[in-house]
């Protein structure tokens, strides 16, 4: 009954994502597809929405009363799977903790943080583990390691296989898909940030997150979603070890994911690709300039 909740709410606020772009709903059998549920929930869905006075629902005539509010939204930690409020909690945990290597990662200090067993959280750091950026030690504890240049040039070589695939995924998602609205949102936030970047630069880290996660899941794969957590901790939180130009490279990367959303959302795979390889670029050289 949980899970079925959680996905109730996850495509619920997906939904209104759509509402916020359009003046009608499409047809039930489009909408199912689209937020990938059944016509059963849909339907519910639907039922809330005019609940809310956000629809006007008649058969077949579904008409936007009004844009979402954030107040309409169930909040993330409604919306997420286990798996993914032990993720976040975990890339919180490290971030408030400075990222530096040799931080301590406690299992039971996670669980309880996150409201759950040990078991799943172990499961977590188990699978992240492979990647060699924590080791395990006695009494439930783990260690966050550093990483060499080899390992850095290793990793955004796949980076780039993966998401260069990923944005061609992109930009051939249909014109209904929740992403596209999404994909505004984030276009709206980079501007923002942008406008009061002197006060607002520490945001981008996870900004940045969000906008390349939502690339990365375009893909469909699963292994390409799995393989962001390691991409999320080198490339975004890596930084919190070098502050060193924040503001002024946080500004720059802002304006190039920028341009990378233009190209996203012109639909064109030439452009996307060429946006996308610019940014790849100039990450990586950002990356490799940061360790020592």
């Amino acid at each position: 009954m949980a899970k079925q909740n959680t996905l109730f709410k996850d495509a619920f606020n997906r939904c209104l994502l759509l509402l916020s772009e359009t003046s009608a709903l499409p047809s039930e059998p489009e909408l199912g597809q689209a937020l990938g549920v059944s016509r059963t929930t849909v339907r519910a869905i639907l039922s809330r929405c005019e609940e809310a006075k956000l629809i006007s629902w008649d058969k077949r005539q579904k008409i936007v009363l009004r844009r979402p509010e954030p107040s309409d939204y169930f909040p993330t930690e409604e919306t997420d799977s286990l798996a993914e409020r032990i993720e976040r909690s975990f890339m919180r945990r490290i971030l408030a903790g400075g990222a530096e290597p040799g931080m301590q990662i406690n299992e039971l200090e996670l669980a309880r943080e996150i409201g759950t067993g040990t078991t799943s959280v172990r499961e977590f750091l188990i699978r992240f583990s492979r990647f060699g950026l924590i080791e395990k030690r006695p009494n439930s504890h783990w260690v966050l390691k550093g990483f060499t240049r080899e390992f850095a040039l290793e990793l955004t070589e796949v980076r780039e296989m993966f998401e260069l695939r990923s944005a061609a995924r992109f930009v051939s998602l249909p014109e209904n898909d929740p992403a596209w609205a999404e994909l505004k949102q984030i276009e709206t936030l980079h501007r923002e940030i942008l406008a009061d970047i002197d006060k607002r630069y520490s945001e981008f880290s996870e900004l940045d997150e969000r906008f390349h996660l939502l690339v990365h899941r375009s893909s469909s794969n699963r292994f390409i979603v799995d393989f962001y957590d390691v991409i999320a901790i080198v490339f975004h939180y890596h930084y919190q070890w070098n502050k060193a130009n924040a503001r002024e490279r946080n500004a720059r990367a802002l304006e190039e994911h920028l341009a990378y959303i233009a190209a996203l959302q012109s639909r064109d795979p030439r452009q996307a690709e060429q946006a996308c390889r610019r940014h790849l670029k100039s990450a990586r050289e950002t990356l490799l300039q940061s360790i020592p």
